[in-house]
């Protein structure tokens, strides 16, 4: 088995829940980005708790999340889902992620570490309007984000050069690449191709699951681009907030899409920043985050 390969089985099996009872649902976590879990693990794994509970298979059009707490990569994460409407075409469903916190000498505390409402939806025609995709370079015509990481890992202190050169579960090829370790104050906006090879054919939930887990990469870090400020940056205590998405289209993650990121604003240590998915010139899914982004000065 290749290297990738192994890191595509990885993917799944984090999408792949366990029933514990009826609508409850056990996720393994993995360590994507530390000891922290993924925010786009919990994205993943909420959509796929939520579809468990569908009578009928529907895709999800839109889900509203909030991460409430930093969940811990060492142990499992249950979803509970309870169904608030089934109707003939919509269904929501709410979702909530716990993990339990364990205090010496006591019984472990419930912690709700994600919430989420997501509607679905059946494909249906109708009215069809879209604005145009936006031209950048192809990406046969850039550099892998692992290639880019040979370039500064002479840059990196040593004890982080090991999970620096991690290759990421997601094939990433940025269009204008940033020094993340001398980042130039610039317009906050940012486009990245984005693929998961070798997927195979999977059902509309894992596509969808695993285009939410793809989405966190680099969005939070949009609202850093006009500071000067990157994730290597001393003294940056960042995190997502909250993360909202809407699908739009069908779309292959085998094959190529493009993420174009930007940010309108930030204020009060925090940074709103948007993302379109396109594929083959369709607009496929629309994302909105909100990411604490806060500078702490160290102290002489």
């Amino acid at each position: 088995m290749s290297d990738y390969s192994q890191l595509i089985d990885e993917l799944l099996a984090t999408v792949s829940l366990t029933e514990v009872t009826p609508d409850v649902f056990e996720g393994q976590s993995h360590d994507y980005v530390g000891s922290r879990i993924f925010g786009g693990q919990v994205l993943a794994q909420a959509i796929m708790a939520a579809a468990h509970t569908l009578e009928k298979d529907k895709p999800c059009h839109s889900l509203h999340g909030y991460f409430l707490r930093g969940g811990d990569i060492k142990q499992p994460v249950i979803y509970r889902v309870r169904r608030l409407r089934d109707g003939r075409s919509l269904s929501a469903r709410e979702v909530t992620a716990i993990q339990y916190k364990e205090l010496r000498g006591k019984e472990p505390t419930e912690q709700v570490i994600f919430s989420m409402i997501a509607s679905f939806s059946p494909m249906e025609g109708g009215l069809e309007y879209q604005k145009d995709m936006p031209v950048y370079p192809p990406p046969e015509d850039l550099l892998a984000e692992q290639d880019l990481k040979e370039e500064y890992v002479g840059k990196i202190p040593e004890p982080l050069k090991a999970r620096f050169m991690r290759r990421r579960h997601v094939e990433i090829k940025p269009v204008k690449p940033r020094d993340p370790i001398h980042p130039e104050p610039m317009k906050p906006k940012q486009a990245n191709w984005l693929r998961i090879g070798d997927l195979g054919k999977q059902p509309v939930a894992i596509q969808q699951a695993l285009l939410a887990f793809s989405s966190d990469f680099y969005l939070v870090g949009t609202g850093l681009m006009s500071h000067g400020v990157s994730f290597m940056t001393s003294g940056l205590q960042a995190a997502s907030i909250d993360h909202s998405m809407h699908f739009h289209r069908g779309f292959d993650l085998n094959n190529w899409l493009l993420y174009d990121m930007w940010s309108g604003t930030t204020s009060n240590s925090k940074g709103l920043n948007h993302g379109h998915f396109w594929q083959d010139g369709n607009l496929v899914a629309t994302v909105q985050q909100e990411g604490l982004m806060r500078l702490r000065v160290p102290k002489s």
